[in-house]
């Protein structure tokens, strides 16, 4: 096959049928066109000769190019699968990577705000909500819901309006995979969502974007029935009535931690690691906070007792008086 052909098709695969992400996919689909490349320097133009030997040539030059261990391991891991749906549909003799390792990345522990530094940032939102500025109001209800329920920025911007159940205080959200999964929120949460569903209809009728036939904010449907390009179904917008972008909560969430101290990420993740931690230093079950993450595997979420104990640790220093 040849190696255009190659990598549409296998790009369309990841899409379709493996239902990855649209983010995701682009991260494949950059790490091909890389080794594609390294491919046809090396005189390759065809998937059979996609070999152990080119792929351990590709990661090495990688590494001599001073990229990080994660992303060397997410390159290993994108030719990994590659070669497997070759082998599967017979584009190619064997897997050829199935013995190609490489060096595990990097663990740095997530950068994690205090309850204070939290309770600091959603009092100074709510002070902005009280003015009425519907678009106050919603970055209100984003941080609460965020922290609230740990959420990905992917899974907050793909909400539409009946995902969020106000009387179960439930939110059901898409999250990696197309897995589906019911997250809980409480009552903060709720009342920052009912006052941005208030403020959200008058935003919608300023814009003039038809509303749609049942915005209750109280049942859940399907993601697949939803119109993810309209604002009309979209739980959170932009202030022309659009559904709301991911880059536009990131830079929001970004906004309010540049004057909170603390290294790492300053973007919504960072609340995610935080609800996250905060969880398990209040006596959370490990594979609770694994379901309500939505992660694949118990090990990922086991970063976060890490972190809990680093805390642990520089309480004791500062407090204990033989530390």
């Amino acid at each position: 096959m040849p190696l255009d052909a190659m990598l549409s098709d296998f790009v369309r695969y990841l899409s379709v049928e493996r239902g990855f992400s649209e983010h995701t996919v682009r991260s494949y689909r950059s790490d091909l066109v890389d080794l594609l490349r390294f491919a046809e320097e090396a005189g390759v133009t065809d998937s059979s000769g996609i070999d152990l030997e080119l792929l351990r040539g590709w990661l090495w030059r990688s590494s001599t190019a001073g990229l990080a261990k994660a992303t060397l391991a997410r390159r290993s891991a994108t030719a990994r699968a590659l070669t497997s749906w070759l082998a599967r549909t017979g584009a190619a003799p064997t897997d050829s990577a199935a013995r190609l390792r490489a060096p595990k990345p990097d663990r740095h522990l997530p950068r994690v705000l205090t309850r204070a530094q939290m309770d600091g940032i959603l009092a100074g939102l709510s002070r902005r909500a009280a003015s009425g500025d519907p678009i106050a109001i919603r970055d209100l209800a984003i941080v609460e819901l965020l922290y609230a329920s740990a959420l990905r920025v992917s899974e907050l911007t793909g909400l539409d309006v009946r995902d969020v159940d106000l009387g179960r205080l439930t939110v059901r959200v898409l999250g990696k995979g197309s897995k589906e999964r019911v997250v809980p929120f409480g009552v903060p949460a709720k009342t920052a969502l009912s006052d941005w569903l208030d403020a959200r209809a008058g935003l919608l009728a300023g814009a003039g974007v038809a509303r749609p036939e049942s915005a209750t904010g109280t049942g859940a449907t399907p993601h697949a029935t939803t119109a993810q390009g309209t604002g009309a179904n979209a739980m959170f917008l932009g202030a022309r009535g659009a559904r709301l972008g991911s880059r536009a909560v990131y830079r929001m969430v970004a906004g309010l931690l540049d004057d909170v101290p603390g290294g790492g990420p300053a973007g919504p993740h960072a609340l995610r690691h935080t609800a996250a931690t905060h969880l398990l230093d209040g006596g959370a079950d490990l594979r609770a906070v694994q379901e309500m993450l939505g992660h694949a595997s118990l090990g990922t979420t086991q970063i976060y007792t890490h972190v809990s104990t680093e805390r642990l640790k520089e309480s004791y220093a500062m407090a204990h008086p033989r530390a």
